[in-house]
Parts: structure tokens; C-alpha cells; sequence
């Protein structure tokens, strides 16, 4: 409900995408804390066919899209179900999430990053073992979700172990940018599709 404050959104014509006729959408970023987007959906159903995220200088960050889609047919779940109960040779964990609050954590954002608004907060095992393993409750982070409507900031606060948390980081993979820091006695990563300055904005608030 609040996109249209911090995007422009403009018609760009249309194009061909697996097959079916697709409008295409053009969303520019009003200042330098998101990205843009290019958004190719299907003429007649709206379904979106291809995405393509839009660096500072309009680069291609990130692409993805159908390359052969049926609409219009009768679904079949068992296509994609069937090869998802085979699990052989595969272990499977399944992560216990606690709903919480940052504030209920001790938690708060000193200043809001513009646009975006808190969706989810979760406590969480970072254990690699998951649900049951022996020493889970150790590595429980916070983590909090923000949005802006059309992407995600994920924020998680854990205690800072200095035999795994060695080094602050930023790195960046695709559209995708992760920032690692200490604060005190804590350990932060702010993680999502976002130029670094929105991450750092998060790190710091």
C-alpha cells in the first residue's frame, strides 16, 4: 500500500516469454536504498513470467523467469511431490522457530530504515542439527524481518562466538548482499536483496 512512496512504476510495453503474450513492468527506485525491477506477466492471468533486478545503473543484478509454463491446465502436485518424498541418502533437519518480538527480546531500531516495516520476528536455532540436537539451545539467534512490499531485509542477532564470528564481511552474490559485524558482545548479519548502504543502515540502527 505504500510502494508507489518509495518506487516509480512505469508501463514498458510488451514482450514474448515462454511462449505467452506479457506487459512489461518497469520499477525504479526513488532514492539509493533498494533496487529496481523489470516485470514481464502474462497478458490475460497476471502471472509473473520473468523478473529481472536492476542495479544503480539499470545493470541486470539478477534474472529469473519460466522457460516453458502451461496456464490454464490442470494442476499436478504429484509431478513435483513425488520426487520431493524421495529422500534417500539425505538427512533431513527441521528448525524450531520460536514468534517473538524484538522488543520483547530488548531489541529496537533506533531509526527506521525509510520504507521499510517489520513482518516476522522468529528466535531460532542456528545449529546445523536443528530440532533435538544436544547444544541447540546455545546457538539460538534473533531474527527479524523487514519489507519494503517488494523485497526483504533479514536481521539476525546471535551472541558473538569468536571461534566462528572471526571477522566482520560484506560480500554480495548477485542481488543478493550480506553484511557481517560485532556490537558489543553480539554478532550481527543483515542479509537481502539491497544495496549495502540499506544493510548498513540496519547493522547501525
Amino acid at each position: 500500500d505504500h510502494i508507489a512512496d518509495f518506487y516509480d512504476l512505469r508501463a514498458e510495453g510488451s514482450a514474448r516469454v515462454a511462449g505467452h503474450d506479457a506487459n512489461v513492468l518497469v520499477v525504479l527506485p526513488k532514492d539509493g536504498l533498494r533496487y529496481g525491477y523489470r516485470l514481464w506477466s502474462e497478458r490475460t492471468t497476471g502471472l509473473l513470467l520473468r523478473a529481472e533486478v536492476l542495479g544503480e545503473h539499470s545493470e541486470v543484478l539478477e534474472t529469473s523467469a519460466f522457460s516453458e509454463v502451461s496456464i490454464g491446465v490442470r494442476p499436478q502436485p504429484d509431478l513435483v511431490l513425488q520426487a520431493m518424498k524421495k529422500l534417500d541418502g539425505l538427512r533431513v533437519l527441521r528448525p524450531v522457530l520460536a514468534p517473538t518480538s524484538l522488543e520483547a527480546e530488548g531489541w529496537n531500531l533506533r531509526q527506521a530504515v525509510p520504507g521499510f516495516r517489520q513482518a516476522s520476528c522468529v528466535r531460532r536455532s542456528m545449529s546445523a542439527g536443528g530440532e533435538g540436537e544436544a547444544g541447540a539451545d546455545a546457538s539460538q539467534a534473533l531474527q527479524a524481518i523487514f519489507s519494503d512490499g517488494l523485497t526483504h531485509v533479514s536481521v539476525f542477532l546471535e551472541p558473538c562466538d569468536v571461534r566462528r564470528h572471526t571477522r566482520p564481511m560484506l560480500a554480495a552474490v548477485g542481488a543478493t548482499q550480506t553484511l557481517m559485524k560485532r556490537q558489543g558482545e553480539w554478532w550481527i548479519t543483515v542479509v537481502g536483496d539491497v544495496p549495502a548502504a540499506t544493510l548498513r543502515q540496519f547493522a547501525g540502527a
